[in-house]
């Protein structure tokens, strides 16, 4: 899979039914190479724009990768 396939797809979580946002990086386990997490801009800044916080999301905590979507079951700490 492509960073292009995965950027600007909407995540939702399952657990509150909340959209989250559209994934704007990825996450590297520098050891195996491997996606270990999404980040999902935060909303504050302008329009969520010009922040530098985000919400990162396990890899494990993705239930469905669609078309269009994300799903994930995630609850912040």
């Amino acid at each position: 899979m492509r960073f292009s396939e995965l950027h600007c797809r909407e995540v939702i979580n399952l657990c509150d039914g909340a959209r989250m946002g559209e994934v704007c990086d990825l996450i590297f386990d520098p050891a195996c190479g491997q996606i270990s997490a999404i980040v999902v801009p935060s909303a504050s800044g302008l329009f969520g724009m010009f922040s530098r916080e985000g919400c990162i999301i396990p890899w494990s905590c993705i239930e469905t990768l669609g078309e269009d979507y994300i799903l994930v079951r995630y609850r912040p700490k």
